[in-house]
């Protein structure tokens, strides 16, 4: 047997890194409030990040180059199992209507992102001394080849899917459910009558 072949066979998918980032919005020319932001982001990654700085200029947006647009971290190891304990456990369940996260925000990959309004959700964060509240995304990137092998190891995992809804990881589209008045052929006489 092949030992491409035989590696592909007994292949288990597993989490490569968590890339947690947050635009920063109107706090790009408050340095205190840049500084907040990245304080709070490592207080739930539990590493420093990093500016993301703008490649180009557009006045349009009052954009000059090299300004910092955003914050992002990487996490990967024990850190990276760390978060995604927390955000399973505590950070997901505390936002407000909680139903599940979506199975359509797979990338076709077998990544998967979500975005949380506020981060306010994880215990860390103190509601009285956070100012603004901020959101931010949260990108889980797998070694899964397929949408569908990455959402059963999350959800093997314990991430909170949506039942039933939000779309489907299989890529198909949801079929429409038709009426009692699409058989009848009567109805569609009706209806052109109508109009």
């Amino acid at each position: 047997m092949c030992p491409n072949l035989m590696s592909r066979v007994n292949h288990v998918p597993k989490i490569d890194k968590i890339v947690l980032n947050c635009g920063i919005g109107e706090a790009a020319q408050n340095a205190k409030g840049l500084d907040a932001a990245m304080n709070d982001l490592a207080l739930i990654a539990g590493q420093r990040p990093v500016k993301t700085r703008a490649r180009n200029s557009i006045a349009t947006f009052k954009i000059r180059e090299g300004q910092p647009l955003g914050i992002a971290v990487t996490l990967r190891g024990n850190v990276m199992f760390s978060f995604l304990d927390r955000l399973i456990n505590l950070g997901l369940p505390r936002t407000r209507d909680f139903q599940g996260v979506s199975t359509s925000s797979f990338d076709g990959h077998g990544n998967y992102s979500i975005g949380i309004r506020e981060q306010g959700v994880f215990p860390e964060i103190k509601f009285d001394l956070s100012g603004k509240p901020r959101g931010m995304d949260v990108c889980i990137s797998t070694t899964a080849n397929t949408d569908q092998e990455a959402q059963k190891m999350l959800a093997l995992m314990g991430m909170p899917f949506r039942e039933g809804g939000g779309g489907s990881a299989t890529g198909l589209p949801k079929k429409k459910k038709l009426k009692a008045h699409h058989f009848d052929p009567k109805a569609k006489g009706k209806s052109s009558r109508r109009r």
